[in-house]
């Protein structure tokens, strides 16, 4: 194979017949193509399973089409007809198996039955249930302090099994919840929480359909929730502009043909997706941002200087808001030339933005990770909140703000507890309804977790689903941290890295996936339930047999873990495990907005969380929405890379087949690389100026300057359009690079899109097959 082999053409458009063909593909390779074809029309339908990968909202009067490509592989990826027994294991050492990439460990299939450690023989071998919980008790009671444990969660847990981990850990005596929010939306949380009084979104689907203007700010939903992208296209269809801030051009922003769009699939038509395309640096969106309030202010001058009408919405900002002389006086003090230079835009790409909201009604701002993992990533949200209360753009039809989750339920499972600071109205619910004394000292959120690991405070970690040890960054200090527990434990359907760091006794133990049937002791079939990016919560049913009679649910595993650790006493576990409805009945009883729970989840699409903000109530502590009135950024990485020779700022990122740490395939055919993962996305003029070529490789070196070594080892480049002096690859290939020093102001976010680094290139004789 050449150099260049694996570079292959792009997708024209994102969805059409390419996405089509990806479908099958995995549906043939998860050696049951029947059983996922069916199980397929029941994905996000009323009566059938929730889709176990994104968090997109499910339309009130969908088709029975209700997946994208995506889906199709997670749900593939979920009903394989591979299996890893404990036979698996006494071919394969722990030892041998990290060796193993990511895609090849998953690739063997779901797991089949609780597997322990056993480290005479490096290996993991069957146990029974009940020994497992015994086991996991024990050594649990056994810990001088229940804070010396930390609890993770991934967003895949439903909201039933995610109360009850809480209530247990509560119950035990510790606030110690890392949570997969603490590495992505955890910024969101923060900067809306201050700013509305409320840490999530505002806006329905519904209102995609009303929307003037519609912003998608550091957001790739092509590949990480690519249903949005019919959302975007019906709305560039009926005129609404769309105004995209990335630094990479990303094939599903640009076009997308829909697989269900006969005309587009016969023609091999698109349509548009952006209406404008403006890529700032890295770290350069607040300033995007505020380069726009800038341009609207301006606006406002000049229409008030001629007799005009004024631009903003003095009325909503005289009712509702606070701060806005402050916010005026900082957005002024701003120049012109401190935001060019820091966003990397001209004045008039942005003034053209502005343009686009000022000539727009409505207004929805959209964002994800591109914008929560940098150092200022709240204060960022607090600039696109403060730029969007200007015209009113909260708390009406068609606008609002829209943090666009990632995993299925890394929303709900925050909503019902999963919280290392929890809320005292929280706690006081949660001890009427109990009768006990919850915790009340804050617990450790990831990196917290992480650094207890590290120090030795914490001697026991359990994983109520997720890939802790690729999720989270400097990866040989994860492996060095998870290694030196007493006790680590993993809820999993698949076999993956985090499994293979085991501490001193160390369980796998497997759970029935998302699509799978969950049938109590009388035969019931149960339902779990699931809240989505715009607050909707609704029912969750597998209609696949188990694939293997051994399997628990996550709700069983954490009864049967949390009767050998606290007892049943308090709580009945088994009763809970046995009856869904009862856990919904106490949920209802501890937070607001879910009377009458498991009535309104049973009907079609399930029922809304009121969102105050979103009726313009502002539960902050001025009872107003809130303006934010400080600086831009001193400066970006990107900017302080600028004055270190060969250096540049990277920003990791998935490819198209992968969700999460989850790796599908080794293609990402909207950006034309096949076959292969490692790869670094380049300016061509960047690439020239080191002397490399399409293809060459290199290793490439963190450059934070803490004197720790971090490198990842032989990556080819690829040339692409990305801003001069910013370069993206994959995790979590790249985590190895992200230091666990360097996370954001306030959310303690790994800040996985500004990462100093810089290149060695390799020598022919190196490069060499």
């Amino acid at each position: 194979m050449s150099k260049t082999d694996f570079i292959g053409k792009k997708s024209a458009a994102a969805g059409g017949w390419g996405a089509l063909k990806s479908c099958g593909k995995r549906l043939l390779e998860s050696g049951s193509p029947i059983a996922g074809a069916r199980a397929l029309m029941k994905a996000n339908q009323p009566d059938g399973f929730d889709c176990p990968g994104c968090a997109w909202g499910d339309p009130e009067h969908g088709s029975s089409f209700e997946f994208c490509e995506n889906g199709v592989k997670a749900v593939a990826w979920e009903a394989t007809d591979k299996r890893t027994t404990p036979d698996f294991f006494t071919l394969h050492t722990v030892s041998q198996l990290r060796e193993w990439s990511d895609y090849d460990l998953e690739h063997q299939g779901r797991l089949t039955q609780p597997l322990r450690y056993e480290r005479a023989t490096d290996s993991y071998v069957a146990v029974d249930w009940e020994t497992a919980f015994s086991e996991i008790g024990a050594i649990l009671k056994g810990l001088d302090s229940p804070d010396r444990a930390e609890f993770y969660t991934s967003g895949r847990a439903s909201n039933e099994a995610a109360f009850l981990y809480q209530l247990f850990v509560r119950l035990y005596g510790t606030n110690n919840f890392p949570d997969c929010s603490n590495m992505c939306h955890e910024a969101s949380g923060i900067a809306l929480k201050q700013a509305i009084g409320v840490g999530k979104g505002t806006v329905l689907l519904e209102d995609f359909e009303k929307a003037d203007a519609i912003f998608v700010i550091g957001q790739n939903p092509g590949t990480n929730h690519p249903r949005m992208l019919g959302d975007l296209r019906r709305a560039a269809q009926r005129g609404a502009k769309i105004a995209v801030f990335n630094p990479v051009r990303e094939r599903g922003l640009e076009r997308f043909a829909d697989p269900q769009a006969k005309i587009e699939m016969i023609t091999g038509s698109s349509t548009p997706i952006a209406s404008d395309y403006f890529q700032p640096r890295l770290g350069g969106d607040m300033a995007a941002v505020r380069g726009m309030a800038k341009a609207v202010f301006a606006a406002d001058d000049a229409a008030l200087a001629t007799g005009q009408p004024s631009v903003l919405d003095r009325a909503f900002l005289s009712e509702h808001t606070v701060d806005f002389e402050a916010y005026r006086a900082a957005v002024d003090q701003t120049t012109w030339e401190a935001i060019e230079d820091q966003s990397g835009l001209t004045r008039a790409e942005i003034e053209k933005a502005a343009s686009i909201y000022l000539a727009a009604e409505r207004v929805i701002c959209t964002w994800a990770m591109g914008v929560t993992q940098h150092r200022h990533s709240v204060i960022t949200i607090r600039e696109i909140t403060s730029f969007m209360l200007l015209r009113g753009n909260i708390g009406k039809p068609g606008a609002g703000l829209c943090p666009v989750r990632g995993h299925s339920n890394v929303q709900g499972d925050r909503t019902v507890g999963i919280n290392e600071k929890p809320p005292a109205a929280f706690l006081d619910a949660l001890e009427r309804e109990f009768g006990f004394a919850a915790p009340r000292q804050a617990g450790h959120n990831v990196l917290g977790a992480i650094g207890a690991m590290l120090d030795g405070s914490a001697q026991a970690f359990i994983a109520l689903g997720g890939n802790f040890a690729r999720a989270t960054p400097d990866s040989p200090l994860i492996a060095k941290a998870l290694q030196s527990q007493r006790l680590t434990v993993n809820i999993a359907t698949k076999l993956n890295h985090s499994h293979l760091l085991p501490g001193e006794t160390s369980f796998i133990l497997p759970c029935l996936g998302r699509t799978e049937i969950d049938r109590n002791s009388k035969g019931v079939t149960q339902i779990v339930t699931v809240e989505d990016s715009m607050s909707m919560v609704h029912g969750s049913g597998g209609i696949n047999a188990p694939a293997s009679p051994q399997l628990r649910s996550e709700v069983a595993i954490i009864a049967g873990m949390a009767a050998a650790t606290v007892g049943s006493g308090i709580v009945d576990w088994a009763a809970l495990a046995d009856d869904y409805d009862l856990i919904r009945d106490h949920i209802a009883n501890v937070i607001p907005g879910f009377q009458d729970y498991n009535i309104r989840v049973r009907k079609p699409r399930g029922f809304h969380l009121r969102n105050d903000a979103a009726h313009r109530e502002w539960a902050t502590e001025t009872k107003r929405a809130g303006f934010w009135a400080g600086a831009l950024p001193e400066a970006t990485e990107h900017q302080d890379a600028r004055d270190r020779e060969g250096v540049f700022v990277l920003q990791t990122f998935r490819s198209h087949d992968q969700y999460n740490t989850t790796i599908y395939g080794m293609d990402d055919r909207y950006r034309g690389v096949y076959g292969e993962r490692k790869v670094i996305f380049m300016h061509a003029d960047d690439m020239a100026a080191l002397g490399a070529a399409a293809g060459d490789r290199a290793d490439i070196i963190g450059e934070h300057g803490d004197g720790v070594v971090r490198m990842a080892q032989d990556f080819r480049f690829v040339p692409y359009d990305i801003p001069r002096g910013c370069v993206a690859g994959y995790y979590p290939e790249l985590n190895v690079l992200v230091p666990l020093s360097s996370a954001g102001a306030d959310s303690d976010t790994p800040t996985s899109k500004s990462v100093p680094v810089s290149f060695r290139l390799r020598t022919p004789v190196e490069m060499a097959p």
